[in-house]
């Protein structure tokens, strides 16, 4: 028995993400009006290193959920606004490490001011309760998704090392 309480297109539309595309558009249409000539995707490599700076792109990829084409895209453009610079590794010269210039750390309280006020028109009207049991619920189903994942690779991690 299904615990789909979704008509199927409604769950389709869910599964997008509609209110994830939303929210990145009307952040980007902010930076474009403050004058900001970074994209989502750019301030989202951005925010994660200024949570954490000197990251590896492997770090990053797993941080953002992209893959490792997309990082090394992101970061090249991020090294020619002068917002990021490539560093080798000590431990591993084939691993760069990414570390903030001055310019990105100028432009971390504009462009977090712009998305704590992109989150807050859109969560106009939405209660804290409510906000809550959106986030358990969205977790549950990132964790039943990912869950099956790691114990496929942890299976293959073992036949692997079995051989």
């Amino acid at each position: 028995m299904s615990n789909n309480q979704f008509k199927r297109g409604e769950l389709y539309s869910f599964i997008t993400g509609k209110a994830s595309t939303a929210i990145a558009r009307r952040l980007q249409k902010n930076f474009k009006q403050a004058n900001l000539d970074i994209t989502i995707e750019q301030w989202s490599v951005l925010y994660h290193l200024w949570k954490q700076d000197g990251l590896s792109q492997q770090q990053l990829c797993e941080a953002t959920f992209r893959d490792k084409p997309s990082i090394t895209r992101l970061v090249d453009n991020l090294e020619k606004l002068q917002l990021v610079k490539r560093v080798a590794s000590k431990d591993d010269r084939r691993i760069n490490m990414i570390y903030l210039t001055k310019e990105a750390a100028q432009l971390q309280e504009q462009t977090m001011e712009l998305a704590n006020q992109t989150l807050n028109e859109a969560l106009e009207g939405v209660t804290n309760g409510q906000i809550e049991i959106a986030k358990e619920v969205l977790q549950k189903v990132y964790d039943n998704l990912s869950a099956p994942l790691a114990s496929i690779e942890n299976g293959e991690q073992q036949r692997q090392l079995k051989r």
